[in-house]
C-alpha cells in the first residue's frame, strides 16, 4: 500500500475514534463502554501489526491474508461488543467470542508469523468461531438467541468462519509463492 493510502487508513481510524469521543460530549445517547475502548485498542494494535507485517514481508498475498484476518477480528469484536451475536450485547455467552482472537494471538506468536503457521492459525480460528454457538447451545440451552434465532446465529458465525478460512487459504497460497 502506498504511503498516501496508508495515511488515509490511519486517518480514518483516528477519525472514527475521535468521532465517538466527541459525540459522547454532546449527547447521552452515545455511550462508550469498556467494549468500545477494547475495540479501538484492538483496531490500533491490529493496524500496527498490519503495518509491521507489511514492512517485513515480501508477498502481496501474505499482506492481503493478514489484512483479512485483522478485519475479521475487528468486525467480530465490534459486532459481539456492540449488538451481540448471541442475543444482546449484555448476554454473557458472547464473551466466548474472545476465544477467537486469543487463538489468533497465540497461534501467531507460536508460528512467529510465518505464512504456513498463520494459515493453520486462521483455520483454527474458523473452527473455534463455528463451534461457539454449538458450545452455547450445549452449555446454556436456555439462553436467549435474540431476534436472529439459532439459525441466524449459525449463519452469522458461518460468515465469520468463512472470512477466517479464506484468510487461512491465502496464507497457504503465500507459503507456496514463497517456496
Amino acid at each position: 500500500m502506498k504511503t498516501t493510502k496508508r495515511l488515509i487508513v490511519w486517518g480514518l481510524i483516528i477519525v472514527l475514534a475521535l468521532t465517538v469521543l466527541v459525540a459522547m460530549q454532546f449527547t447521552s445517547e452515545v455511550q462508550w463502554n469498556e467494549a468500545g475502548a477494547y475495540i479501538v485498542i484492538l483496531l490500533v494494535v491490529g493496524g500496527l501489526f498490519e503495518l509491521w507485517q507489511w514492512l517485513k514481508t515480501r508477498g502481496k498475498t501474505y499482506r492481503i491474508a493478514f489484512g483479512i484476518g485483522v478485519a475479521g477480528v475487528f468486525l467480530l469484536g465490534w459486532v459481539s461488543g456492540a449488538v451481540g451475536i448471541i442475543g444482546s450485547e449484555n448476554n454473557p455467552v458472547n464473551l466466548m467470542y474472545w476465544a477467537v482472537p486469543i487463538v489468533g494471538v497465540i497461534g501467531s506468536l507460536i508460528s512467529r508469523f510465518h505464512s504456513r503457521g498463520m494459515g493453520r492459525t486462521l483455520f483454527m480460528m474458523a473452527v473455534v468461531q463455528f463451534l461457539i454457538p454449538v458450545v452455547a447451545l450445549i452449555l446454556s440451552p436456555e439462553v436467549s438467541w435474540g431476534s436472529a434465532g439459532v439459525t441466524g446465529v449459525f449463519v452469522a458465525n458461518s460468515i465469520f468462519a468463512a472470512l477466517f478460512a479464506s484468510s487461512g487459504l491465502l496464507f497457504l497460497r503465500a507459503t507456496r509463492e514463497h517456496n
